[in-house]
């Protein structure tokens, strides 16, 4: 379950150093990966927030019993 959101994670990354605020404000990906700026594509922003939702769903108890919807 540690590894469920593994794959969410790197495509947020790599979805991320693709936009146009790493690549033309020159800034972090975890600066970034936090604000809602509109040079970050809908993408980016709808896999950050399934990731978010899948790091919740390992907090759950009645998700860790089921097991966590993987990727």
């Amino acid at each position: 379950m540690a590894k469920s959101c593994k794959g969410l994670a790197e495509e947020l990354v790599k979805c991320l150093s693709e936009s146009t605020c790493v690549k033309g404000e020159k800034r972090s990906i975890r600066d970034c990966a936090g604000e809602k700026s509109p040079c970050i594509p809908s993408e980016c922003i709808g896999l950050r927030e399934t990731y978010f939702n899948c790091k919740r769903g390992q907090v759950d108890m009645r998700a860790r019993i089921r097991g966590n919807k993987g990727y």
